[in-house]
């Protein structure tokens, strides 16, 4: 029960980037990143019991995906076998990260998650290999932007899912899911590319993370609408995790 509120915490926080991004569009300020939401969920009332209950969860659907990577599917083909176990690795990864976010903010650190990421690049540039190991990052992310993408426009998200039985949930489902993973794999998709700009400029102050990606698109022909459809994209793809708190097959 505690690891599937790990799914709640991550569509809150998808909700929140969202509503920043259409704030964003529509002139206004924030940081449209994970650790922009979990500020902002600092300031509601009873902040630090959020945020501790959500470090929590998140932490415990870490260590769900971790189980699942080291012992589950085993019984599958060894291809499909590793595709799985390293997309359940990769997914306990991400909730580490979302936890660390959390924590950080309810000790009171306020790190500037822009320069962490440019900071990060920098440091990249200079290991040795590390110019290729951040266009091999870069084109991961923008990757699995795209598949992000074309999960959601095939509703493959569903096999996931213990789909309610009332069709207009079904339908609430599976239309806030499509909306979602396309929003998502934007996002991905342009944090990846920026990624992969900073490397080939050399220039680590273009790799800006998810927030750079979303006010770079705002500066696009048009990126004003993309941007908002990018926000409201986001804030489904929060509906639909919080949706899947409660429906996902574990």
């Amino acid at each position: 029960m505690v690891a599937r509120a790990g799914f709640a915490v991550s569509g809150l926080l998808h909700f929140l980037i969202g509503l920043v991004a259409i704030r964003l569009a529509m002139g206004g300020k924030g940081q449209a990143d994970v650790s922009g939401a979990v500020e902002q969920l600092a300031l509601a009332p009873a902040g630090p019991l959020l945020l501790w209950s959500s470090f929590a969860a998140c932490v415990a659907l870490a260590i769900w995906q971790a189980s699942d990577a080291i012992f589950d599917f085993e019984h599958l083909p060894t291809k499909k076998k590793v595709g799985k176990k390293l997309k359940a690795a990769l997914q306990a990864v991400v909730y580490t990260g979302f936890a660390l976010t959390l924590a950080s903010v309810a000790i009171g650190a306020r790190a500037d998650h822009r320069r962490s990421t440019s900071d990060l690049t920098l440091q990249l540039m200079h290991a040795p290999g590390g110019i290729l190991l951040l266009f091999i990052l870069g084109g991961a992310v923008a990757v699995t932007g795209v598949v992000y993408a074309i999960r959601g426009f095939k509703k493959s998200f569903i096999k996931y899912l213990r789909m309610p039985s009332n069709s207009q949930a079904r339908t609430a489902v599976t239309v806030t899911g499509i909306a979602g993973y396309a929003a998502k794999g934007v996002a991905l998709l342009l944090t990846g590319l920026l990624i992969v700009i900073a490397t080939w400029k050399a220039d680590p102050d273009e790799s800006t993370g998810l927030d750079g990606g979303l006010k770079a698109l705002r500066e696009q022909p048009m990126g004003v609408y993309m941007l908002a459809a990018v926000g409201v994209g986001l804030i489904c793809y929060g509906i639909f995790m919080v949706m899947r708190a409660r429906l996902a097959k574990m």
